[in-house]
């Protein structure tokens, strides 16, 4: 049987930071994220992740299940009182500029999609969670480097729920990565432009 951890990555790390804070990591091995709703028997291939002994988080944010592994990078940023009402338009406040950021290292065909993905053309390269009380608006994202989509089709299984554009399709068939499209831009330069996109003073954080 699966064991799930409580959510101690070290994106979270930020969230109790009374300014706005900004970091990002790449992990060193993989692990699994289900969101705040998800039961491990609906959304995880538990034979699978025993198998390889792959640890299991749950957040305390929505969104469906993720796959985390040393060819993706990880982005977190806490917004304190921002004046955004809505969850979809705090989305698209950090999506936008996640998007400039890979527009200006060269990436092409960038939008958002759903309430939370970007895309390149109508394949996912990131997913998005947010967690939000009064005060606080904490946005935590995976963005895909290289990892081939057969990984996630591996550890997961087909989301209960899903935006319009997926219509229906396999993790291999709907998950791609800026190297499966033909980019091979340094990960350090990705990041430091997220951080600088997103007003952050220096670049990868802890």
């Amino acid at each position: 049987m699966i064991q799930v951890k409580k959510y101690d990555l070290p994106d979270f790390s930020i969230y109790e930071s009374e300014k706005d804070a900004f970091c990002t990591w790449q992990p060193e091995e993989t692990f699994i994220v289900i969101g705040a709703s998800n039961k491990p028997e609906d959304s995880l291939n538990e034979e699978n992740i025993l198998a390889g002994n792959i640890p299991v988080y749950k957040r305390p944010s929505g969104g469906q299940a993720v796959v985390l592994t040393p060819n993706t990078i990880v982005i977190a940023m806490l917004k304190n009182e921002t004046g955004i009402k809505s969850p979809k338009a705090f989305f698209q406040f950090v999506n936008s500029r996640v998007i400039a950021a890979l527009e200006k290292v060269g990436v092409k065909q960038l939008s958002q999609k759903g309430i939370s993905d970007i895309a390149i053309g109508e394949k996912k390269i990131l997913g998005s969670s947010i967690y939000r009380n009064k005060e606080k608006n904490f946005y935590h994202a995976v963005l895909n480097i290289s990892e081939d989509a057969e990984v996630f089709e591996h550890y997961l299984k087909h989301p209960v729920k899903e935006p319009d554009y997926r219509k229906g399709r396999s993790h291999r068939d709907f998950v791609t990565s800026l190297k499966a499209e033909g980019y091979t831009i340094n990960t350090e330069e990705i990041i430091n432009m997220i951080a600088h996109m997103l007003g952050s003073k220096g670049g990868a954080g802890n």
